[in-house]
Parts: C-alpha cells; structure tokens; sequence
C-alpha cells in the first residue's frame, strides 16, 4: 500500500494510475485518508470492497462463492 497526498496525486495522476495497477493507493488530504486507488484484479467486487474491516484483505472470491454454497439452510437464521 502506497499513501500520497491529493496534490501530488493531482500533480502526477498518470504515473500513480500505472503504480495503482500493481497496489493500492491511498489518497490523503491534510493528513487525512479520502480515497483509494485499486487496480481492477485488486478489486473483489462491489460489495466484497464494502466489507473493509470485515473480510481479510487476501480473501479469494471463489472460497467465499464455496463456503456459502455448502452452509445448509438449517443454519442460516433470519432476523
């Protein structure tokens, strides 16, 4: 993960948009984190990247395809 500030983002967007292919981004203003860039294989999908905090970052989207397709519906508790 590579943090930089909005002003050097701004400044050399075209080189950081060929780092964010290989890692992540982290966009900082006035020391504060207000965005990030990921390439696309980065990316689990829409909802997975929502999940920050809840799935490990290395989660594989086909384990987690497989995991909730063998969990039996007995298990499975609506609230």
């Amino acid at each position: 993960m590579m943090i930089v500030k909005s002003t050097e983002m701004q400044n050399n967007f075209g080189k950081y948009l060929e780092i964010a292919s290989e890692q992540e981004i982290v966009i900082t203003k006035n020391g504060l984190p207000v965005a990030r860039l990921l390439g696309m294989s980065d990316t689990l999908s829409f909802l997975a990247d929502r999940l920050v905090g809840v799935l490990p970052y290395d989660t594989d989207e086909d384990e987690m395809k497989a995991e909730r397709l063998t969990i039996p519906l007995t298990a499975v508790i609506l609230v």
